[in-house]
């Protein structure tokens, strides 16, 4: 089965069989990210004047591109590259909303959708449905992080993530300070293939990103949903702006304390039982491409990853799509079982017909794939780095979501192990993310490694983040969650303190809003009119009534 699937991938892609859903359009010409000089100098106290930031006002504008919503509009903010030096220059970010119904809003609530890497322009247009509710009191925002879809996106080439595995998977036969040094040279592409930008993506940056925003958009507080990642987003902005905290939801809580190798191998657990439910339910559809019995489907997913890796397949947009490409695509259509008919779909494509554009649509979160940006030593002459146009819709890099996620990963990450500790960890790592998952193990294991030739990172989150003095925030954690285990709710909430009010969704699936109507009523209620429920509260099927 496999040497004929071999054949029919390699002649058979047929990239115009992206279904529409996921051709999705990005936001007008003018949304996106541009690096400006702006010779700002600082004042003469240790803060440098921002001033010029936080005056501006947001000019919106109706959406250009392809299926966006009529009703969608875009917008920009500009913003620091380093809020420590502002004269290096500057970035603008991409922003859109849906306008409130009222016509007296209370202001704003800002989304955003987790990865890190998530686009939340297209986020927000294409999950337009569930958030309409909020709309009856507020203009519902959403925005493309700094590095992140059309706000000067990150890229580490076509063929980062598989030297990265090449380097820390195989048979452990090679030496292990050629896999470090095969590492650091994809650090060195990551940097050359994202510019400056890629030095200023942590956390703590998009937070004060997120601050900039609130006042260009005129509210006094700041009112917030944010989903996986972007709960650790609105957990730093919390600590950091305290003050001007307004209602804050946080669904699907991350860790803030957790060391990044753990949270891999903790991810790496819940997509395998993720993708056991998975094809469980597939199998008991005829359409199911891998027959009607789970643990030989199980076995087809496995063989299936190892030869693409083995025999990696050409797009028509210049990458070739190996097994962990399909490991990530595979990944993100398990978030929640609405994805699972689409992720069946897509496999169905790829084994049935050689058809790769249904999983190379999820692998890149949606976004239409691009080439990787060249190198900045092979750009135009005039065409400085600190000079970059705005990015189109179609330049933004089929790799944009995982080079962006491990960039804020490993900036927010102060554990950089040497390259002894590296040496003599590096085959007990391999180990043990393969025993959790052989589907996804090698693929987060690459992530983990990658941080190696990076910058160590901040120690911010870890030591700052805690016993916060805010109003009550809302964390909504799910017992079946297979990215961010419902552990980590418990363990943040109790980091947090006494704001923190913990629902607890006994569901399954990424993040419960929208999935639950139990969470999805609870969260609007808390952002609309600033009920909560005591903490400890619950959601599932059978306690759909005791809030």
């Amino acid at each position: 089965m496999l040497g004929e699937l071999s054949e029919r991938l390699r002649g058979g892609h047929q990239a115009d069989g992206l279904p529409p859903s996921f051709r999705r359009g990005a936001a007008a010409g003018a949304v996106g990210l541009v690096l400006l000089a702006t010779g700002l100098a600082a004042t003469g106290s240790d803060e440098p004047d921002l001033g010029r930031f936080y005056d501006q006002r947001i000019e919106w504008a109706a959406c250009e591109g392809t299926e966006l919503p009529k009703d969608l509009q875009c917008g920009t903010v500009t913003v620091p590259l380093d809020y420590a030096d502002p004269g290096k220059g500057t970035l603008e970010l991409a922003l859109a909303r849906y306008r409130a119904s009222s016509g007296d809003p209370r202001g704003s609530v800002v989304l955003n959708f987790g990865g890190p890497g998530g686009s939340g322009v297209q986020g927000l247009a294409f999950g337009r449905e569930d958030f309409l509710g909020l709309t009856d009191d507020y203009d519902v925002v959403s925005f493309d992080p700094r590095g992140v879809g059309r706000s000067s996106p990150v890229s580490c080439g076509a063929d980062a993530t598989s030297r990265a595995l090449e380097a820390t998977g195989g048979e452990g036969t090679g030496d292990p300070r050629d896999a470090l040094r095969q590492l650091r040279e994809v650090a060195a592409e990551c940097e050359k293939h994202s510019g400056p930008v890629l030095a200023h993506m942590g956390t703590v940056d998009v937070a004060r990103d997120l601050d900039v925003m609130r006042q260009a958009l005129g509210d006094k507080k700041l009112n917030y949903l944010g989903f996986s990642y972007g709960t650790r987003l609105g957990a730093v902005y919390a600590a950091r702006y305290p003050d001007k905290v307004g209602r804050m939801a946080l669904d699907g809580v991350d860790t803030l304390t957790e060391p990044l190798a753990e949270q891999g191998l903790a991810g790496a657990r819940g997509q395998q039982r993720a993708l056991d439910n998975f094809l469980t339910w597939c199998t008991e559809e005829l359409a199911c491409p891998f027959g009607q019995d789970a643990r030989t489907a199980r076995e087809q997913v496995v063989d299936l990853v190892r030869s693409l890796d083995d025999t990696p397949v050409p797009t028509d947009f210049g990458y070739e799509f190996t097994g962990q490409d399909l490991a990530g695509a595979i990944a993100q259509g398990l978030y929640t079982k609405e994805m699972w008919p689409v992720l069946q779909r897509a496999l169905a494509q790829l084994t049935e017909e050689g058809d790769t554009s249904g999983v190379e649509a999820l692998a890149s979160g949606g976004m239409s794939p691009a080439p990787a940006p060249p190198p900045a030593d092979e750009r135009p002459a005039g065409k400085p780095r600190d000079d970059e146009p705005l990015a189109d819709e179609e330049d933004v890099p089929l790799d944009n979501l995982p080079a962006a996620l491990m960039a804020v990963n490993c900036a927010d990450d102060p554990d950089r192990p040497d390259e002894e500790r590296l040496i003599r960890d590096l085959s007990r790592m391999r180990a043990a993310y393969e025993e959790a998952s052989p589907v996804f193990g090698p693929y987060r294991l690459a992530q983990v490694v990658l941080c190696h030739g990076r910058p160590k990172g901040t120690d911010y989150i870890r030591e700052k983040v805690k016993d916060l003095d805010t109003p009550k925030m809302l964390l909504v954690g799910t017992r079946g969650d297979p990215a961010t285990p419902y552990l980590w709710t418990e363990q943040t909430a109790k980091r947090l303190g006494p704001s923190a009010v913990v629902l607890d969704n006994r569901g399954e699936g990424h993040t419960g809003y929208g999935s639950s109507d139990c969470v999805h009523r609870t969260i609007d209620d808390f952002l609309l009119y600033g009920s909560l429920p005591p903490s400890g509260s619950s959601c599932g099927a059978e306690d759909e009534d005791r809030i």
